[in-house]
């Protein structure tokens, strides 16, 4: 038996790579654990480094075997480090009597339409829906319900593979488009969910959790456009102070929404529409934010996401101590996405130079870059640029981000003759 201390983390890939350092930087080695033989082609694009890992173990769908490789570390806690992890990491912690959140309700913090109908059963406020048995019975529901839907995978992220139909035509359509690709995990899309269309602004509520303990460690909220088809096309998002008409609002649902998900442990990122009648859950995971947002969120407000876990995990007497503090904004963030009208091989980006000498640029991430495929922008995995904002003074970032918006044409894309 090992005498260092350790944490595993399921499916620690490029965008949580930050979390093992923190742990490190706590004074705990880490195993990283692969929920899949082989990782999903989203993830593949660049060799991932393993050297800051104790071990990587990689799980073939024998549990037991898991657990027996996973023990020889004695692990003090077992965390999802991304969504594909989520089941694996309750599995294995259940096994191994680390804190953590069961299993019994993991189907609800993974199943789009299980998750949903979880909330109903306790009470809570939820969007109308069907677990799509076919083409004629989607068309059906939605001549009865009337107006927009949204159409997507029960088993996904990033907005992968959601469609918002106005018709039953568009409607099945995008029933048989899902059902024919896999995921952004690289999983087969078996089964669809269809859900009434929530007017109004979306929220993001990222949060910690101990015991049953919530703690609120970040707010944004959307910035939507409609391109390329998509009525609620993400443009950006907003870091938001932690109070104000809408926040106040919309977080003590998100509480009771973890209460209901049975998130007791760790961090949960939860997406919230505030419409006329109230919030409402458009989706939520039980893990750390993605796109880096933890990092960015943290040099805003000096601790966010990745700083509570870790204290949730292996200094629970700080977590306790701490958890019901609000933070503060010391300065102001937008992550700015940039939307692709074409399919084309990309030349360059003549406009860089504009964009460089904005006063609050924090940094600039190129999805495609030169020589690359462009493709039109329909969801968080085909914005070809993204950039971030962040200054003292809010008013400069907003005019900043103004500026990316009108920016953000044809203009801003070379394109290679077709």
């Amino acid at each position: 038996m090992t005498t260092q201390k350790h944490v595993a983390i399921v499916d620690v890939y490029a965008p949580n790579r930050r979390l093992a350092p923190a742990f490190r930087e706590a004074g705990y080695r880490v195993v990283r654990v692969q929920s899949t033989p082989d990782p999903p082609l989203v993830y593949r694009a660049a060799p991932f480094d393993l050297s800051p890992y104790e071990a990587n173990i990689a799980h073939d769908g024998d549990l037991a075997a898991t657990v027996a490789a996973l023990s020889a570390y004695a692990p003090e806690a077992v965390i999802a480090g991304g969504e594909l992890g989520v089941e694996l990491a309750d599995a294995l912690s259940e096994a191994m009597g680390t804190p953590g959140n069961g299993t019994a309700l993991s189907p609800a913090r993974r199943d789009k339409y299980v998750q949903i109908e979880t909330l109903r059963a306790a009470g809570l406020r939820a969007t109308r829906q069907i677990l799509v048995p076919g083409p004629d019975e989607l068309a059906a529901w939605h001549r009865e319900l009337g107006g927009r839907i949204v159409v997507k995978p029960v088993r996904s992220a990033a907005g992968d593979g959601v469609s918002f139909c106005d018709t039953p035509e568009e409607a099945v359509a995008a029933y048989h488009r899902i059902l024919a690709a896999e995921n952004v995990f690289s999983e087969p899309n078996r089964a669809v969910v269809a859900q009434e269309y929530l007017w109004g602004g979306e929220y993001v509520v990222n949060t910690v959790s101990r015991d049953g303990q919530h703690h609120v460690t970040d707010l944004w909220k959307y910035e939507n456009l409609s391109a390329n088809g998509i009525p609620d096309l993400s443009c950006g998002v907003r870091l938001l102070p932690r109070h104000g008409a809408a926040q106040d609002a919309v977080v003590p649902y998100a509480l009771e929404v973890l209460d209901a998900l049975g998130i007791a442990h760790g961090a949960a990122h939860l997406e919230i529409k505030l419409t006329p009648e109230g919030p409402c859950l458009v989706e939520g995971g039980a893990r750390m934010a993605g796109f880096d947002t933890p990092f960015y969120a943290a040099e805003c407000i000096g601790e966010a996401q990745k700083e509570w876990l870790v204290d949730a995990y292996v200094r629970p007497e700080r977590f306790a101590a701490r958890w019901k503090d609000d933070y503060e904004l010391k300065k102001h963030f937008v992550t700015a996405l940039m939307v692709s009208t074409r399919d084309a091989e990309l030349v360059s980006y003549p406009l860089l130079g504009e964009v460089e000498r904005l006063e609050s640029l924090f940094d600039v991430r190129p999805q495609v870059r030169p020589g690359g495929r462009l493709r039109r922008t329909v969801d968080d995995m085909t914005t070809p640029f993204i950039v971030n904002l962040c200054h003292p003074v809010e008013e400069i970032v907003d005019r900043d981000f103004g500026t990316l918006r009108y920016l953000d044409g044809p203009g801003f894309y070379e394109l290679a003759e077709s």
